[in-house]
């Protein structure tokens, strides 16, 4: 039987006591808006969002301004929490229009803005709020996420500590702390605010998947003990020989003190990641189970996490780091699952000199000499900034085990609809073939002062991945797109720089 929303109103107020109240001085249509955001207050609580999308929309129609401003924040959360990152941001847009003055808003807009990719403008907003509002928890939490990815760690995690002063029961606070403590390679302190985000998940939504996989995640990172974790021997630089092979550079490197083997330098990957069959042969036993996500049919994929002793790649050493393994393997791929490592995973900037096939490493590199020079995050990826179609600014993930610049299906479907026939294209990631994959024309790409005009792209289905980030993925930037220059990219400056060869 299916119930109308004036029968599911009564039906959960009763079944957790939370009755719908309704003002005596309200109209027929301001009570209407009053008992739908109440009822989307309710769904979204319970986790229900597309149903609380429905409801708090239909809320708007006939709302008094204060209802407006409930019913526009409550559908702004719920559309995050699904990944709409764009919608979301128009409402945002929309809501700001409604109540321009409002800290709490301006705050929210922010959190619409980094989940659209747009960490620039989503820091501006954090500060502007903070400025007028020094105790805003939102806007503290905002700041410490948008200065992790520009790896001022030390000042992010003074930020993370003083949002949770304000909202110790906000479960994405202490993830943000937990990550921070990670990427500073803090590794107990880490599991501490990962377990504490996992109880305050749990008390809010029960046993879930996401609680699940949330507790496997805090457990990962406890088994690495109190022995440092991701240590460099020396840290550089170091320069490594490379090799190109089908587009992707190559290395010479030892795992646990196994015979050398090829890996793949993977910058769109966000750990050391060795197949099923390499890691039974290094010893690199699994943990737990992960989630990660990527290009691809199935989108988010569950992979096994484990613990590499030492990785040897020419002079650079790493030890205690960790690892993703490939299992279980993707069948029916055109060749075997690569492995891979990327530098920026483990906190190192690198040079790739495509024309000495040389690779730099190191904690600190020398600056770059004068060239094309673009700002970049590092939020568990590394992104740089790309406008499409000269008025759609994109986050687009740098990719060195990627062959060509693309762009993403929500991208996509900013742009006018093609006047040609949509040509298929034979694409497969770390979450098996993209069967609905499609190349476009005729598009505009600027990176800074790099122009692409009247360019064919490949378009993606990046939901998952960009749900999985809690960012929209705007595109990729893979082979093509780096191989004609000198690429540095530079992790303390926050900044990729492309040389002329």
């Amino acid at each position: 039987m299916r119930l109308s929303a004036r029968s599911l109103v009564f039906v959960l107020a009763a079944a957790i006591a939370l009755p719908i109240v309704i003002d005596a001085q309200s109209t027929p249509t301001t009570a209407r808006s009053e008992t739908r955001i109440q009822l989307g207050d309710l769904l979204l609580g319970d986790n229900r969002y597309w149903e609380a999308i429905q409801v708090y929309s239909q809320a708007k129609a006939g709302a008094a301004k204060e209802q407006l401003v409930r019913a526009s924040t409550g559908l702004i959360g719920a559309l995050m929490q699904v990944a709409e990152f764009t919608w979301a941001l128009d409402e945002a847009d929309f809501l700001r229009g409604v109540a321009p003055q409002d800290h709490e808003v301006l705050a929210l807009s922010g959190d619409a803005h980094w989940s659209a990719g747009l960490f620039d403008e989503a820091e501006q907003l954090y500060r502007d709020v903070l400025a007028i509002e020094p105790g805003s928890g939102r806007a503290r939490h905002g700041l410490a996420k948008s200065l992790a990815t520009r790896h001022q760690y030390d000042e992010a995690l003074d930020w993370a500590e003083a949002a949770l002063e304000v909202l110790p029961e906000v479960a994405a606070c202490h993830y943000t702390l937990g990550s921070i403590y990670e990427r500073m390679h803090r590794f107990p302190e880490a599991a501490d605010a990962y377990e504490r985000y996992v109880d305050v998940l749990a008390a809010h939504n029960g046993t879930t998947e996401k609680v699940s996989w949330a507790r496997a995640e805090a457990g990962f990172v406890r088994s690495f003990g109190d022995r440092p974790a991701v240590q460099i021997s020396d840290p550089g630089p170091h320069t490594i020989p490379f090799r190109l092979v089908r587009h992707k550079v190559v290395v010479r490197g030892r795992v646990n003190g196994h015979p050398a083997m090829d890996l793949v330098l993977d910058t769109g990957a966000e750990r050391t990641v060795l197949s099923q069959r390499v890691a039974r042969q290094v010893g690199v036993q699994p943990v737990t189970n992960v989630l990660s996500a990527g290009v691809g049919e199935g989108g988010v994929r569950g992979l096994q996490a484990g613990r590499i002793e030492s990785l040897q790649i020419g002079s650079l050493e790493v030890t205690n780091l960790p690892a993703l393994i490939k299992s279980p393997p993707l069948g029916g791929l055109p060749t075997a699952e690569a492995d891979g490592f990327s530098p920026l995973a483990l906190g190192l900037s690198m040079t790739i000199d495509y024309g000495k096939n040389h690779l730099i490493i190191g904690q600190e590199l020398p600056p770059a000499p004068a060239g094309i020079e673009l700002p970049l995050r590092q939020h568990r990826l590394t992104v740089v900034r790309g406008v499409v179609n000269g008025e759609h600014p994109r986050s687009f993930v740098v990719d060195t085990g990627g062959e060509v610049i693309s762009i993403s299906r929500g991208t996509a479907a900013l742009l006018p609809s093609m006047t040609v026939r949509q040509v298929p294209v034979k694409v497969y990631g770390t979450s098996g073939w993209d069967e609905g994959a499609y190349l476009m024309p005729g598009i505009s790409l600027a990176f800074n002062q790099l122009q692409y005009h009247n360019f064919s792209v490949v378009v993606l289905n990046l939901h998952r991945p960009s749900a999985l980030l809690g960012f929209h993925i705007g595109g990729i930037v893979g082979h093509s797109f780096f191989s004609d220059y000198r690429v540095t990219l530079d992790l303390n400056r926050s900044v990729m720089t492309l040389e002329d060869l």
